[in-house]
């Protein structure tokens, strides 16, 4: 189920819940007999990628579980960071996974219980839903389900905002879980201004960064159509840019993936199969980001799922 982003809370706190919304990987978990699977947004499974949340099957034993819930990394500040998850995401080996795990431990927060030993629980009601999750008490080292808060959603949002978190999910207390639906009974709002973008080429770069990636030309779809949305010149390590040189090669093309209007010359044009995230001060007239900064790839998200996001009232 996904959430709607809203340009403000809902205007009464009655009849809403109110949870941190966490900077990382929406995850499915399916566990069964003590063993556990992880599935992303795009049906991948990426339960190898973080070993340290298998215990969480173990931990849970015979029962039969499907949760919902975002896997995440820390940064040094403890706050969730995308950016610190971008070390876990892409490693080939497990080798190397099992390396990194040491370095950036990962996390699975729980907000969802959608199958409980033989039953679906998504036609219940939120409250319920989060009632049976809060019984199973899923706490562990490298997990935990965070409590949901009802009343006072502006200070909830205050503080989030206050301890650099990307913000809050406001949902219905008597909405039933709808699978990749969007219906409006979640609503996210956002402390700061994220959106995934595809990349469709990009520009060689200046000075130092002469033999490499100067910007991303980036942009999102609109039916099949790919609009133009500006280039991600900033934000920027230095290994984002020696991976996404392999990774943007083999992607080359000779003509323009975008519809419409056009990046400028000397753009290198790829096919449009790669998505990132960044994070800008606002749109512009012309429908560009304004000062965008990159975060990080995202491989859980198809290309033509990823439109251009515009805040909506919440509804009244």
């Amino acid at each position: 189920m996904l959430a709607k982003l809203s340009a403000t809370l809902p205007k009464s706190d009655a009849g809403w819940g109110y949870e941190i919304k966490w900077d990382g990987i929406r995850a499915l978990a399916f566990i069964d007999g003590g063993r556990i699977r992880l599935v992303n947004r795009n049906g991948r499974d990426t339960t190898r990628q973080y070993p340290e949340l298998r215990e969480l099957g173990a931990a849970v034993g015979t029962q039969q579980l499907i949760l919902d819930g975002e896997i995440v990394a820390f940064d040094e500040q403890g706050r969730p960071s995308f950016e610190c998850l971008q070390g876990r995401m892409h490693l080939a080996s497990d080798s190397a996974v099992r390396r990194r795990m040491t370095e950036v431990p990962a996390a699975y927060m729980i907000f969802d219980l959608l199958f409980l030993d033989g039953h679906s629980t998504m036609g219940l009601p939120y409250t319920d839903r989060r009632k049976l999750l809060d019984q199973l008490a899923l706490e562990g080292p490298s997990w935990r389900s965070p409590a949901f808060h009802t009343g006072d959603g502006k200070g909830f949002l205050k503080a989030s905002r206050e301890q650099g978190l990307e913000g809050v999910v406001a949902k219905r207390l008597d909405s039933i879980y709808e699978p990749g639906k969007r219906t409006g009974a979640w609503l996210k709002i956002k402390n700061v201004q994220r959106q995934e973008v595809v990349i469709g080429g990009w520009t060689p770069g200046e000075g130092r960064r002469e033999s490499s990636i100067g910007s991303l030309v980036v942009g999102y779809y609109d039916g099949d159509e790919l609009k133009y949305a500006g280039n991600v010149g900033t934000g920027f390590k230095e290994e984002d840019l020696v991976r996404l040189s392999k990774l943007l090669q083999p992607l080359r093309r000779d003509d323009s993936p975008f519809d419409g209007r056009q990046p400028k010359k000397g753009t290198i044009f790829v096919e449009p199969k790669l998505v990132a995230e960044a994070e800008f001060l606002e749109w512009t007239r012309s429908g560009t980001l304004r000062a965008p900064s990159f975060k990080g790839l995202r491989d859980d998200k198809d290309p033509k799922s990823v439109v251009r996001e515009i805040p909506e009232p919440p509804p009244s």
